[in-house]
C-alpha cells in the first residue's frame, strides 16, 4: 500500500471513528446505549454479511471462535464500554480515554506477543498519551465514566492484536461481518436485562441509526481491519490518538460541548507522537546503512 493511500484511509478512519461519538450520544437521546449499540451492530453485521455471502467464508468452528471472540472485544466491550461511560462524562472526553489503545497495544504486544519496539517509540507513545492528557485540561477524574471508559481501550488493544494474529486467515470484510454480529447479539443481552430496552423513532433518530449502521460501523470496521492486517498493529493504532481530535470538534460542532485552547496543544502533542511512533530512521550497522523499523 503506498504511504498516501495509508495516509488517506488513516485519516478517514480515525474522523469517523470520532464522529461516532458526539452521534451516537445523540442517539442516546432516543434509546438506551446497550440497545442502541446491540440494534447498530446486528443490523451492521447483518447488512454486511449479506453483501459478502459470495466471498470466502469461516471454515471450521475454530474459526467462527475467533471471529466471535473478536466480535466480544471490538464491537460489545469497545464500543459498550465508550457508550456505556458517557453516563457520566462527554463524548468527547469518552473518545479520548477509549482511544489511549495505542499506548496499550504496544505494552500487551511486548510482554504478550514478544513484539520488539524502539525506545523512540515507546517515546511517541508517551507524547501521544501526554497529548489526551492535556487534551483533558490536566484534569483526569477517576470517575466510574474514566474507568469504564479505560476497560473499553484494553478491550481494544486486545482485539487489535488478535485481529492482527488472526486476520490473514480472514477475508477482512467477511471478519467485519461476523464480529459485528457476535458483538451485537452480546450487547443486546445486558440490555435486555439490565435496561429497559427501547428506540423512539423521529426522523433525527433514524439518521444517526442509519449513519451509526453504515459509516460508524460497515466502514469504519472494514477499513479498520484492513488497515491492521495492511501493517503493523502499534505503528496503526499509533494514529487513533487523532480520533479524540476529531471526537472533540465533532462534539463541539454537534453538541455544543466546549473546545478550549488546550485542546490545540494537545493535538500537537499527539501528531509528534504519530510521528515518532511511524518514523523510519536510519542507523549505521558494520559500516553500511540500515533501516530501524
Amino acid at each position: 500500500m503506498s504511504k498516501m493511500k495509508y495516509i488517506t484511509l488513516i485519516i478517514v478512519t480515525t474522523f469517523v471513528m470520532g464522529v461516532a461519538f458526539p452521534v451516537g450520544k445523540v442517539g442516546l437521546d432516543y434509546s438506551t446505549p446497550f440497545f442502541l449499540m446491540g440494534l447498530r451492530f446486528v443490523l451492521a453485521g447483518g447488512i454486511l454479511a449479506l453483501i459478502v455471502r459470495k466471498k470466502p467464508q469461516p471454515t471450521s468452528l475454530k474459526m467462527w471462535g475467533k471471529a466471535g471472540l473478536i466480535g466480544l472485544l471490538q464491537s460489545a466491550g469497545v464500543m459498550g464500554c465508550a457508550y456505556y461511560s458517557m453516563h457520566w462524562i462527554s463524548s468527547g472526553e469518552s473518545s479520548i480515554i477509549t482511544c489511549t489503545n495505542p499506548l496499550l497495544v504496544i505494552v500487551l504486544g511486548t510482554f504478550l506477543t514478544g513484539a520488539k519496539y524502539r525506545g523512540r517509540q515507546w517515546f511517541g507513545v508517551a507524547l501521544g498519551f501526554i497529548g489526551v492528557v492535556v487534551t483533558f485540561g490536566l484534569q483526569l477524574n477517576f470517575q466510574a465514566g474514566m474507568l469504564i471508559g479505560f476497560l473499553g481501550a484494553v478491550f481494544f488493544a486486545a482485539s487489535t492484536l488478535l485481529i492482527k494474529q488472526w486476520g490473514a486467515g480472514f477475508d477482512m470484510t467477511v471478519l467485519a461481518a461476523y464480529q459485528m454480529l457476535a458483538g451485537g447479539i452480546a450487547l443486546l443481552l445486558p440490555g435486555a436485562l439490565t435496561e429497559h430496552p427501547h428506540f423512539t423513532f423521529t426522523p433525527m433518530s433514524v439518521v444517526v441509526l442509519l449513519w451509526l449502521i453504515i459509516m460508524g460501523s460497515i466502514v469504519q470496521f472494514c477499513l479498520w481491519f484492513y488497515l491492521l492486517r495492511s501493517g503493523d498493529p502499534a505503528k496503526t493504532s499509533a494514529f487513533l490518538f487523532l480520533v479524540p481530535v476529531f471526537g472533540l470538534l465533532s462534539s463541539w460542532l454537534l453538541l455544543g460541548e466546549k473546545v478550549a485552547w488546550y485542546v490545540g496543544l494537545g493535538g500537537a502533542f499527539i501528531c509528534v507522537g504519530i510521528f515518532l511512533v511511524n518514523w523510519e530512521g536510519k542507523a549505521r550497522s558494520g559500516g553500511r546503512l540500515v533501516r530501524v523499523q
